[in-house]
This record gives structure tokens, sequence and C-alpha cells, in this order.
């Protein structure tokens, strides 16, 4: 029941706004974040071409995503498993709740493979949920990025393997 009202409470949210509205509000949550975490994030940075680390948030969820998108598909396939090798580490070190997905579908078809963490029950149009998804963020990033940074030699050269 209480999920229910979670759900109709969002959606009632999302009906309230106009896209104007919509837009707006996203700038806001992303200027804030910045606001509360001025730092230079890994992102695209990772000198892999099409490698990268992304914030998403939406009227549901907020993740952290590493998404792995060479259209060279055998290229895809050794970054994945590279990653997917330091699962263990990854899961024990690092991120727990970290989930792996070899063949994911975006909206648009195309296919990737994705890596993340995420949280429910927060909205990027509900600012009173905010901070929650600012520290998610921080920490999960945070998190992801140290992974990345001690395994990156192994990770970036495709001549290597466990």
């Amino acid at each position: 029941m209480f999920y229910q009202i979670v759900i109709y409470f969002n959606l009632l949210i999302l009906a309230m706004y106009s896209k104007e509205d919509a837009k707006r509000i996203k700038k806001e949550f992303w200027i804030e974040f910045a606001n509360v975490y001025p730092r230079k994030w890994l992102l695209h940075n990772t000198k892999i071409k099409d490698v990268s680390f992304k914030f998403y948030a939406d009227n549901k969820k907020a993740q952290v995503l590493l998404d792995i998108e060479p259209r060279d598909k055998e290229k895809r396939k050794i970054y994945y498993e590279k990653i997917e090798s330091l699962k263990n580490i990854l899961l024990e070190e690092h991120l727990s709740d970290v989930i792996f997905e070899r063949n994911y579908y975006l909206e648009n078809g195309k296919v990737i493979s994705r890596v993340w963490v995420e949280i429910d029950q927060v909205s990027i149009n509900n600012p009173a949920t905010w901070s929650k998804i600012f520290n998610f963020f921080n920490e999960k990033m945070t998190a992801f990025e140290i992974f990345f940074y001690e395994y990156e030699d192994y990770i970036r050269d495709l001549e290597i393997n466990i």
C-alpha cells in the first residue's frame, strides 16, 4: 500500500509540471549537485574511447553508471569481461550492491554493457529527496572512481588478461 501511494504521488507530481517546469527543475537539480559537491568527476575522462561513468536521475530512481559502448562488439566484450573479472573485488571492497549486465538495451535499441548501482524512491522532481541523491552520487561515484584508478592499466590494455 505504501509503495502504491509513493508511485501515485510521483505520478501526481509529474502531472503537475509542464515541460518547461520539468526542464527548470532538472537544471536546478544539477546546479545544486555541482554546488554541494564541487569537484571534477572522472566521467568521460577514462581515456578509453566509449567507456564512461555517468550520473542518472529521474522521477523514480538515481543511478551511477559505468557504460561500455564501443561500436566494435569485440572491444565492448573485452572491456566488459575485464571489469567482470574484477567483480569480486568491486563487490567486496568498493560497491557491495553493484549490478552487471553484459547486454543492456537502451531505449533507442542500442546494446551496450553496463555496470551500475541505484537507489529507488527518490525523484529529481522532488527537492526533498535531492540530498539523498547527492549523497548517493558522491558515495558511489567516489567508490567507482577509486576502483577504476586502481585497475585502470589492466582495464585499458586490451592485450592484458588475468
